[in-house]
């Protein structure tokens, strides 16, 4: 699969993982809302397809701004934790974004052969292992970017083995217990981690025709901000 330089389906998986995320984080407002958690566990797999497509794509002829990518995240990983806190009713653990930088850091690593990239791989893995309670989606989630990397040009049956993955990142021991009470949510979220690579995958390879409006760095700085704009729709309905 060759993603051109700039892909629309790309830039549609981006959004469409945006609006998930927004969805996932609309049960906080404060009304019954529980079935929203199934769309929302779309949202942190492609967001780690996104990362992986553009691991792929530009390989190691781009490694300043591989560099550059994970600045913004840490620098936007401080900056979004304190709305999150706001936000999230006693939070467990830290934003998404800390998940994302050691996860690009673990795949950037197996990319790259530079003894540098590999320790700084080497030593994500090892936060990751050490600190997986404070990370959300934790360890397996740290692994998911890799996991998509190696699997983005292949069959597209291939897209289970990071689903399986997706699901140990999702408390899948907390979803099979519910499942097995016939929780229609915990079900129904069982099934969207396991797809949602897959189905990502089908997007990026059958949506390029689509040409929605490009995300750039500016997206960055929609993560805080979708915490603050529901936080004021809370405190509207309240």
């Amino acid at each position: 699969m060759h993603l051109s330089k700039r892909d629309g389906a790309l830039d549609l998986l981006k959004w469409l993982a945006l609006l998930s995320m927004l969805l996932d984080h609309l049960r906080y407002v404060g009304f019954s809302a529980d079935w929203l958690y199934v769309p929302g566990r779309l949202a942190f797999p492609w967001f780690c397809l996104a990362m992986a497509a553009n691991l792929s794509r530009d390989g190691l002829r781009k490694t300043d701004g591989q560099w550059r990518y994970l600045r913004w995240l840490l620098l936007f990983s401080a900056v979004s934790e304190i709305p999150y806190r706001v936000y999230i009713p006693d939070p467990e653990t830290l934003n998404v974004m800390p998940t994302l930088a050691l996860g690009l850091l673990v795949a950037r690593g197996w990319l790259d052969r530079v003894l540098s990239a590999r320790l700084l791989a080497a030593g994500a893995v090892l936060l990751a292992a050490l600190f997986s309670n404070w990370l959300m989606f934790g360890f397996f989630g740290v692994l998911l970017p890799l996991a998509l990397l190696l699997v983005i040009r292949r069959p597209w049956y291939f897209g289970l083995l990071p689903g399986m993955l997706c699901l140990a990142a999702n408390q899948w021991q907390v979803l099979f217990d519910s499942a097995r009470f016939g929780n229609s949510v915990a079900i129904l979220g069982i099934a969207t981690c396991l797809f949602a690579p897959l189905l990502g995958m089908f997007l990026l390879r059958h949506a390029k025709s689509l040409h929605p409006p490009a995300m750039r760095r500016w997206a960055y700085a929609l993560y805080p901000a979708h915490f603050l704009l529901l936080l004021a729709l809370r405190h509207l309905i309240s």
